[in-house]
């Protein structure tokens, strides 16, 4: 995978690149202001996980009404590696279920197949999954994107430049999966209420807790009630990622990410910008080891 020198160099180059924000971005940028900042240094398209997590939450609400065993929610990178590293006795338990990040690169490659990828990251293991993916060539955090703004900016003068009218994203909206970077978010957006009742439903952030969860059910064959365990590796959830630079609290990007999300239920958007199935037909997000 490429890094954040190779990715200044193919904006110099004017190359056709889509970057993908997760909206954990709300608690550390501000909207629409990255929108117009992002295309003025040269990303040619920019879209939201949001239609991503979509289309994977259909895929766990199939799977969670046929499952009879403990399924282990797979969107946060951070677990799989804890899961695949440290308690291997867990990984049948792992959903086979791509993240969305892995899933709006692959809407991504088939909606724009001349472009490259990029992904802007709240976490270091979504580099890890990310290097590991064929579906990104960049991958940069949070901090490296605003160094990349300040960079771009300085060097402004050398190239074109020119405004934008458009402040939304190019495609693929989906508002109510954007509280998908808080904790419990996928639980809350994949309509499983009438799939499980409430306690079969568990929804644990930060790495210390899961481990207590992990360590006191590691030698049981079946939990007879907890059919479903939504976690994430960082306390809040995404909000909580070390590549954010917030200097806000938890409680404060969540309610940041909650203003935005709040925001999208008013905001026009054309219809040819959302995220409807058709766009996604044909491709498979799920997957085997």
């Amino acid at each position: 995978m490429r890094t954040l020198q190779d990715l200044h160099k193919a904006l110099e180059r004017k190359e056709k690149i889509v970057i993908m924000l997760a909206p954990s971005y709300a608690a550390d940028f501000i909207y629409p202001e990255i929108i117009f900042r992002l295309r003025e240094i040269g990303f040619d398209k920019i879209v939201e996980l949001t239609f991503g997590a979509k289309m994977i939450n259909r895929v766990y609400h199939e799977q969670l009404k046929t499952t009879k065993k403990l399924l282990i929610s797979s969107v946060c990178a951070g677990i799989v590696e804890t899961i695949n590293n440290k308690h291997p006795e867990f990984r049948d338990k792992l959903a086979k279920i791509d993240s969305p990040m892995i899933a709006t690169a692959k809407i991504c490659k088939k909606i724009y197949p001349k472009h490259k990828t990029c992904f802007l990251s709240p976490c270091y293991f979504k580099i890890i999954e990310a290097k590991k993916s064929n579906y990104i060539d960049y991958c940069i955090t949070y901090k490296e994107l605003k160094d990349l703004l300040h960079l771009r900016r300085e060097k402004k003068s050398k190239f074109k430049r020119f405004k934008h009218k458009n402040h939304l994203f190019d495609k693929f909206y989906t508002d109510y999966t954007r509280i998908y970077p808080l904790s419990g978010g996928l639980s809350k957006t994949a309509h499983i209420k009438g799939v499980l009742q409430p306690n079969q439903t568990k929804i644990v952030d930060g790495i210390i807790e899961i481990e207590k969860f992990l360590q006191k059910n590691k030698n049981k064959k079946q939990n007879s009630t907890i059919k479903f365990l939504d976690v994430t590796f960082c306390k809040g959830g995404c909000i909580g990622g070390p590549c954010l630079s917030s200097p806000l609290t938890i409680e404060q990007r969540k309610q940041k990410v909650l203003e935005y999300s709040e925001k999208a239920r008013t905001e026009k958007v054309p219809k040819y910008k959302k995220g409807t199935i058709e766009k996604a037909k044909g491709i498979q997000f799920s997957w085997q080891y």
